[in-house]
């Protein structure tokens, strides 16, 4: 079941953020570290309102942010097709879960809802490294963009339909 985060579920997910962190550093993906992301990081997503998370079982085994577009860095490529755009940050996917469609879900919900609100594209960024969040985006229908330096990142971007 996919829905909004509360307050009271930021124990769960900032857990669920250390064993994805721990299982991405022992696949040698340097995306976070065990400082980020954490509860303060999903506290300010869950105050946006654009903490999005994924239950089964009464338990949060998935989440990401879907944001209103405000990030300076983003400002510094030129590879981006589109204006008025969401953003997706801090993908987390339970590892005992991966591969069993969740995050398909949670970008489902994530298009679904850019394109009620008039959106005219889905933004990401992500690691060079992350190989397996970079398949993932291609293989979903976002093109890579620039290299985005200020922050060691790769640009990627969905365009939605009308």
């Amino acid at each position: 079941m996919i829905s909004h985060a509360k307050e009271t579920d930021l124990e769960s997910l900032d857990q669920l953020a250390v064993k994805v962190i721990k299982h991405m550093n022992s696949l040698n993906i340097p995306q976070w570290t065990l400082a980020y992301p954490r509860k303060e990081h999903f506290s300010k997503d869950i105050t946006k309102k654009g903490l999005i998370i994924y239950k089964e079982n009464n338990k949060i085994i998935g989440c990401m942010a879907v944001l209103e577009e405000n990030d300076p860095p983003y400002k510094t490529i030129d590879s981006w097709i589109k204006e008025k755009s969401v953003v997706i940050h801090r993908v987390l996917v339970d590892p005992d879960y991966q591969k069993q469609g969740i995050a398909n879900k949670l970008f489902e919900f994530a298009a679904n809802y850019a394109t009620k609100e008039k959106y005219e594209s889905i933004k990401i960024d992500t690691h060079p490294d992350n190989y397996k969040m970079q398949g993932f985006l291609v293989k979903n229908g976002f093109i890579k963009g620039d290299y985005i330096e200020v922050m060691n990142r790769i640009a990627f971007e969905k365009v939605l339909e009308d």
